[in-house]
């Protein structure tokens, strides 16, 4: 939400910087996450000043040039070359100084630097008004018909003030300073000064009766219904200052009526709409709701189904604006409007929230009413466009106000003690302060007592309904930083702490892979759908689909990490970014069978291309399998998981891959990204990818591990060469090598591979390291050949291995 400092000035007097106001707003919640300066032109006509034009006289080197000698405020005449045909002795012009900027109406901008022009010295420009963004023409410099003296900033002369926007992170609850106004109530508090608001004065009576009527049959979403006519509009163009209002926060004029409705908006927080009162046929304005699917077409010419409890606007039974929410096509304000109807309302905000949402409309309006608007404002907010529709567009007031307000909504009363706010600000505050603030804020105390005293919320604050809200209001205005730490910090309970940091072990196991050169990522959880259709072991039926989509690319939750990790991997390798190590932690989602949903956490490891950049000591080298299985090895370990099986794993999503499990299960899955997976995400490179069950992980992990001592006696390796089929792996012979009765044999590892001509068709040979330890005592070559002689009889048996000697 876009708030404007020298609007909010309007409200209330304001001595200090907007930096001060920045930082006062974000302690009382209004939280302030940005700063900005607004020119309503660009570069703020900065170094432009109003000038005279004292001297006149041909150029002596150039027929179209002028020298002219401009009078600036300073002490010298500045010496000006100029090529406009209408500059003469006596003018009152425009010059940009040496140094400024010029930011034209088209083209780009240029610095004005002191130079000479066909051999005559130039010490600034006079200006046509396209050359300063202030229109199209260049035939000729600005004339100025002006009293103000030389030397005053052209921004006094033009009325172009600056602005500074602050762009304010409002949280749901407070609906109440959804405006300047709402803003101000707060500076009110804080500061305690008075609120200045705008002038609504008593409108004349109607000068023509118009014979239109309101019913209002769905009570229960509309509140309260206000509207009036108003005649002789004549739309057009809105007046400069109120474009500007609504430029500096961001909005688009776009004809004088419409503008107002939404300056009003901005002012006191209340949404309201126009109609084309010649468009409501019927003579009656209907407030009800439509049968489902009716059709409707809304102001961005876009065709809807309405849904049942949409609430409408409508003429008779045809319907003109979905109520709080967006107007339609038919009943809105153009060129040839005359006659307009004024409509201000509050609307049930489960009502506006539930339609907003199933049409996917998010407007300014809806952003209000869902979140609760003041009932009270609805025809002060009336009153205040209807005159400034009076003043800007000619219009007349044509009837009396229709106001239908069936249930008033009461004030909510509310019972404070002394006691309770002392406890939960955890200070005892000056009983006058408190009240102080509560009257800033305008609440009505009655009722006092020494214990405590009754409030009256006002109705504005939706939000404020027990007790404790009033206590949070208090302690806002008052400040979180004015409350002193205790010397002894206590609390009422101990809080239960998890057995697994896993923020901290993230962070760990994060550390791990960027000391290994791999980047995180984080992507967006919505992906197309295309890819569960698409890849063979994905169910379409088990996507959690999006009610409210944004659009189709985004129209489901992932259920692998790979389906939008696949597209950043495109994007980078299509930026030519060939070599990539890349990791994501996250979270897929899936719909099951009874309708219940998964969400289970992962952690997806991508490598791509070399696994090092070439370098001096270094040829580069191409990333294999092994490279990808060794980070996951490491990630493994360092959440101490070991004697670790691996067996081979067949999915569409994989070209290879193993499934590397313990005892309870399946940890991790790795290999080779299928390439017609691949080619979905328009990846044509070999990608590596790991796909890890954090969340198994997690639940499987003690940080009690024992450790033991270095042992001080030697360690001994024994090397083996064994012949065996294709179909056995290094797993195999680990599950061999782990039995119990070789508790000596503490690592095996294969440190090379042959297949080839030298040995039989379908075998391949493994070269395997074995490093054996007694942690009690040296071995002897004993017991060393002992353990090896029983090992090579059951590769020899258990894998029909034969031993190379």
């Amino acid at each position: 939400m876009k708030i404007s400092y020298h609007w909010l000035k309007d409200f209330i007097k304001i001595e200090e910087s907007p930096e001060q106001i920045a930082n006062i707003l974000t302690a009382t919640g209004l939280e302030v996450e940005g700063i900005e300066k607004y020119e309503p032109i660009k570069g703020g006509l900065e170094g432009l000043v109003i000038g005279e034009v004292i001297e006149c006289s041909p150029h002596p080197n150039a027929d179209k040039l002028s020298l002219t000698k401009v009078a600036i405020g300073e002490a010298e005449l500045v010496s000006i070359v100029c090529g406009a045909p209408n500059v003469t002795k006596g003018q009152k012009v425009i010059v940009a100084t040496i140094g400024s900027t010029l930011y034209p109406s088209s083209g780009e901008p240029f610095k004005i630097k002191k130079s000479k022009i066909r051999g005559e010295a130039s010490e600034g420009m006079i200006c046509a008004e396209d050359e300063i963004g202030l229109g199209a023409s260049h035939a000729g410099i600005m004339a100025l018909n002006t009293a103000l003296p030389n030397g005053t900033a052209a921004t006094e002369y033009f009325d172009l003030p600056n602005d500074i926007v602050f762009e304010i992170g409002l949280t749901p609850n407070r609906a109440d300073a959804a405006s300047h106004l709402g803003v101000s109530r707060d500076l009110k508090a804080v500061l305690a000064r008075e609120i200045c608001l705008p002038s609504i004065p008593n409108l004349p009576k109607a000068t023509t009766q118009s014979k239109l009527e309101v019913i209002v049959e769905d009570t229960e979403g509309s509140i309260r219904y206000s509207g009036i006519s108003i005649s002789g509009v004549k739309v057009s163009e809105s007046p400069d200052w109120l474009k500007h209002r609504l430029q500096s926060i961001d909005l688009e004029p776009i004809n004088n009526v419409v503008d107002i409705t939404n300056y009003v908006l901005h002012e006191l927080g209340q949404p309201l709409h126009a109609f084309d009162q010649s468009k409501i046929t019927s003579g009656r304005v209907y407030v009800k709701t439509l049968a489902a699917n009716t059709p409707f077409v809304t102001l961005d010419e876009k065709q809807r189904k309405l849904s049942a409890g949409d609430l409408m606007i409508c003429n008779g039974d045809e319907p003109m604006c979905i109520a709080g929410v967006f107007g339609g096509i038919n009943a809105g304000v153009t060129e040839n409007t005359s006659v307009i109807f004024l409509e201000s309302a509050c609307f049930h905000p489960g009502r506006i929230r539930s339609t907003a949402n199933y049409h996917s409309l998010k407007t300014d309006a809806s952003f209000r009413f869902e979140r609760g608007t003041d009932p009270e404002m609805t025809t002060k907010a009336l009153w205040r466009a209807a005159t400034l529709i009076c003043e800007i567009a000619g219009g007349e007031i044509a009837s009396e106000l229709i106001d239908i307000y069936p249930n008033p909504i009461a004030k909510p009363i509310i019972d404070l003690s002394y006691r309770n706010i002392d406890r939960l600000i955890g200070k005892v505050l000056p009983r006058e302060e408190i009240q102080r603030i509560l009257i800033g804020l305008d609440f009505e105390l009655s009722n006092q007592h020494e214990a405590g005293f009754t409030v009256l919320s006002p109705t504005y604050r939706v939000d404020v309904s027990r007790e404790v809200d009033v206590i949070e209001e208090i302690l806002r205005i008052y400040g979180l930083d004015n409350i002193e730490l205790a010397p002894k910090n206590q609390t009422e309970f101990l809080a239960e702490f998890p057995k697994v940091d896993s923020s901290r072990l993230q962070q760990d196991i994060s550390n791990i892979l960027a000391g290994m050169g791999y980047s995180e990522i984080m992507t967006n959880s919505l992906t197309k759908p295309d890819f569960s259709q698409k890849i063979d072991g994905f169910d379409p039926n088990e996507n959690v689909e999006i009610l409210n989509k944004l659009s189709e690319e985004l129209g489901v939750m992932r259920q692998h990490l790979a389906f939008t990790g696949m597209e950043v991997l495109a994007h980078n390798l299509n930026h030519r970014q060939r070599n990539l190590k890349l990791y994501e932690f996250g979270k897929t989602y899936k719909k099951l069978a009874d309708g219940s949903y998964q969400e289970r956490e992962k952690l997806t490891i991508y490598l791509v291309g070399d696994k090092n950049e070439e370098n001096w000591t270094e040829k580069e080298r191409k990333a294999t399998f092994h490279d990808l299985y060794q980070v996951v090895s490491n990630v493994l370990i360092k959440l101490n998981q070991r004697d670790l099986q691996s067996n081979p794993y067949k999915n569409a999503m994989y070209g290879y891959a193993l499934d590397v499990m313990n005892t309870a299960g399946s940890l991790a899955v790795l290999g080779q990204l299928h390439p017609k997976v691949g080619k979905l995400a328009g990846i044509k490179e070999e990608v590596f990818m790991a796909d890890i069950d954090w969340q198994e992980l997690l639940s499987q992990f003690d940080e009690n591990t024992k450790l033991q001592k270095v042992s001080k006696f030697p360690e001994v390796r024994r090397d083996l060469s064994l012949v065996v089929d294709k179909k056995v792996s290094f797993s195999d012979i680990q599950q061999i090598v782990g039995r119990k009765e070789f508790g000596l044999v503490k690592k095996v590892n294969v440190f090379d591979v042959y297949e080839g001509d030298k040995i039989e068709n379908g075998k391949k040979a493994y070269a395997l390291s074995f490093i054996l330890q007694d942690r009690e005592r040296t071995l002897n070559e004993k017991d060393i050949d002992k353990t090896m002689a029983r090992l090579i009889k059951l590769f020899e048996n258990d894998l029909l291995a034969l031993i190379r000697k």
